[in-house]
Order: C-alpha cells, then sequence, then structure tokens
C-alpha cells in the first residue's frame, strides 16, 4: 500500500465499550476488510464481536460504505477511497 487510505468506520452503540466509547474511529486500508482488520487491531476487544473463531464476519454484522451494504458490493473485499465511511451495522432481531 503506498498510499493510505483513511476512512471514518462508526461503531454502533453497543460496541462503543470495546473501543473506548468512541462512536467512530479513523482506520486505513484499501479495502473493508483493511479497514475492519486495522480496527481489531487498534482495538482486540472487539474481534470476537465482528468475526467468529474462524475469521469469517459474523452473519449478524452488517458493513456499509457509505449508504450500500457491502454484501451487494465486493463484500470485504470493496475498496475504500480517502474520505469514505464504513458503518458497523448490527441486525436486531424482534418478536
Amino acid at each position: 500500500m503506498t498510499e493510505t487510505t483513511t476512512v471514518t468506520l462508526y461503531i454502533p452503540t453497543p460496541l462503543r465499550g470495546f473501543v473506548g466509547g468512541d462512536s467512530s474511529v479513523s482506520v486505513s486500508g484499501e479495502t473493508v476488510s483493511e479497514a475492519l482488520r486495522q480496527l481489531v487491531t487498534l482495538h482486540p476487544q472487539i474481534k470476537t464481536h465482528l468475526y467468529t473463531e474462524a475469521g469469517d464476519l459474523r452473519s449478524f454484522v452488517n458493513i456499509y460504505k457509505n449508504d450500500d451494504d457491502v454484501r451487494y458490493l465486493n463484500g470485504e473485499q470493496t475498496t475504500l477511497q480517502a474520505g469514505d465511511v464504513l458503518s458497523i451495522v448490527p441486525s436486531i432481531a424482534g418478536g
């Protein structure tokens, strides 16, 4: 990576305790996967809430790039541009 792509990653309220209470974190990465891995490197306690033991993103964790669900783009390999905004949006079950 020759140039650093810095993006803002928004953290949902239930996960803020694992990132020092912050509502957003600046991370670098050329892809969504790289940005999330940097988040985990900076804040290791959040890892179990995002990833399975096998290292896969948990099925109930949705990641949005700007306003688009990355599942409908290129998943975790979705490329990032400087200034993009990522949001972690946990699925909510109701009854």
